[in-house]
């Protein structure tokens, strides 16, 4: 049996038919129907809402990071279970608890003397005059007053906030304990850098994948993604319940028209059962300092090494990096050091660093390739890229390399179209969305400054390209990057300054970090930020099934076969 409340007037009068706070009942939660909590007994505005339970409600099925709805005298309040309490109005039950094996004492005790509370983070409200009520939910600059009733969220109050599942809004799982579709507004999460962040296994990568669906399906942006382990592309994995992992599919199956996987390991992708679309392979000349700036940390280079390739490039222009390699050793790369103005032991460490990129056999010296401008054809026809890295995906400094160079030159060709289009709208960029995993190896305090993403993370939008970063220490992560991220999706973490971190500029951060830190292990996060009105918890929908992925558009051969006849039928009649 559930309860529900008119949510303009709550009916207090009918007490035969309600229980003690006058909710109505009703068969079944569905539609505006809320489960009763209690009511609001103190608080303010920036330490929450105290409610008092009813009797009636088990303190043991209140969770932390449910949305809860608070029915004021002239509007409606939104916000978040950040705690949970016990109390009694007898201070000396702590000392002399009743003898509750006597069900009667218990039943008397319980609810009454002993009561259980909740605090709820009070984040939005909306008018219960129909006319204000268009103009949406608003900040909460207010609180409810005593006595207000306190429930559950209804399925009308999640499409009220977050909106319903349209080509703008991408349904990407449910509020805990509902079965209500929460949205993303996708259209506002591509104006901005965003991040998914969590620790190992707790399904960061799931979540990412169907972030990329929504944008892909929505069209507000075209997709790059830097696949360090071929969980994107052609397939990935799914851990389940139980610990094992099974296969799902991966973009370029659910989406083939629209996605095209390149390749940095031929010999990978095929294993896989994929044939790329292409081949990447990067020249010598291609490589330029500023690449090697973003591998100092991962080649262990100090600050005078790396930037002697700055006096390397001066000297030798873009066969800098060939010439280093082959230099010959002894009295010679001396007279090199000297000439250059460089201490010699950091020349040489910058060599023997740099020379484990000749074991990567996607790099070679014939130079000439046109793997940049592929990818920029693909992307300026409303393609998404996934790049593959196979075997390379194991070796950060080649992930490393790559992703910063492609990036810095895509970049670069967008800021040049931006330009043009301010006298030639016909010349803007199509949006772009760069996606990156182990993202504090780019953003880290002591490079965010010198990386391309960086520039990026900082600039929101301003070229028609923004980040989404995938990462499991977010505390590595430069501290303005992180403030600069648009939304957050943070799974369990496991360190208490990756928690900071991920709330860095957030309000609320010391309450919602108590939500944070409950989340499960698996399939649950926090969401907040630009693309939604408030933070929520959700339960992330389901991917893997063969109706989720027919809930994403998917169609096997079968069922576009009989959609090419049923086509060929309605076009020249049955019998065609």
């Amino acid at each position: 049996m559930t309860f529900s409340v008119d949510p303009a007037e709550p009916k207090r009068d009918d007490r035969d038919a309600a229980d003690g706070n006058g909710w109505r009942r009703d068969d079944g939660l569905v539609g505006d129907v809320r489960k009763p909590l209690g009511m609001v007994v103190a608080g303010s505005l920036t330490e929450g809402m105290e409610v008092r339970l009813d009797a009636a409600t088990s303190i043991e099925n209140i969770k932390v990071g449910t949305f809860v709805n608070i029915q004021g005298r002239d509007m409606q309040f939104f916000g978040v279970l950040t705690d949970v309490s016990l109390n009694s109005t007898d201070p000396s039950l702590r000392l002399t608890p009743p003898d509750v094996s006597n069900k009667f004492i218990f039943d008397v005790v319980s609810g009454t003397t002993a009561y259980g509370t909740i605090t709820v983070e009070p984040m939005l409200t909306l008018s219960n005059d129909p006319l204000e009520a268009m103009d949406g939910p608003k900040p909460s600059k207010t609180i409810p007053p005593h006595f207000s009733l306190v429930s559950t969220a209804s399925e009308d109050d999640i499409q009220k906030i977050f909106g319903t599942e349209d080509d703008g809004h991408f349904y990407i799982g449910n509020p805990l304990d509902m079965d209500a579709k929460l949205c993303l507004n996708i259209e506002e999460f591509v104006k901005r850098s965003n991040g998914v962040f969590g620790k190992s296994g707790t399904g960061k990568t799931f979540l990412t994948r169907l972030l990329l669906i929504g944008i892909l399906q929505s069209g507000a942006a075209s997709n790059l993604v830097f696949d360090m382990h071929g969980e994107y592309g052609w397939k990935g994995t799914s851990e389940g319940t139980g610990g094992g992992s099974r296969e799902v599919k991966g973009l370029k199956q659910l989406f083939s028209s629209k996605v095209a996987v390149f390749s940095l390991d031929d010999e990978s992708s095929r294993r896989r059962g994929l044939t790329p679309d292409y081949v990447v392979r990067i020249g010598y000349d291609e490589i330029e300092p500023e690449d090697i700036q973003v591998l100092r940390e991962s080649l262990n280079l100090s600050e005078v090494a790396a930037d002697a390739a700055y006096s390397l490039d001066r000297k030798w222009g873009k066969a800098w990096l060939s010439n280093f390699l082959a230099y010959p050793g002894g009295e010679e790369f001396g007279e090199l050091a000297r000439e250059l103005n460089v201490n010699d032991r950091a020349l040489s460490t910058l060599k023997n660093r740099l020379s484990r990129l000749q074991r990567f056999d996607f790099i070679d010296e014939a130079g000439g390739h046109n793997s940049v401008n592929q990818i920029l054809q693909y992307l300026n026809r409303g393609m998404h890229v996934i790049l593959e890295f196979g075997r390379y995906g194991n070796h950060l400094e080649a992930y490393m390399l790559v992703a910063n160079l492609i990036t810095r030159r895509i970049y670069a060709r967008y800021v040049e179209l931006k330009e043009r289009a301010m006298g030639d709208p016909s010349q803007e960029p199509r949006p772009l969305v760069i996606t990156i995993e182990e993202a504090h190896k780019f953003l880290s305090p002591s490079i965010a400054n010198q990386t391309i993403f960086g520039s990026i993370a900082r600039e929101m939008r301003k070229y028609n390209v923004t980040l989404l970063i995938v990462d499991q220490r977010p505390s590595g992560i430069d501290e303005e990057v992180m403030s600069q991220l648009g939304t957050k999706i943070a799974c369990l973490l496991d360190n208490d300054r990756d928690t900071d971190a991920v709330l860095t500029g957030v309000s609320g951060s010391r309450k919602l970090r108590a939500v944070l830190a409950r989340l499960e292990s698996k399939q649950q996060a926090l969401v907040f930020g630009h693309a939604l009105p408030m933070p929520v918890v959700i339960k992330t929908r389901e991917y893997g099934s063969a109706e989720s992925y027919r809930e994403l558009g998917f169609k096997d051969e079968a069922e576009l076969t009989a959609q090419v006849e049923q086509d060929i039928e309605d076009l020249f009649g049955p019998g065609s």
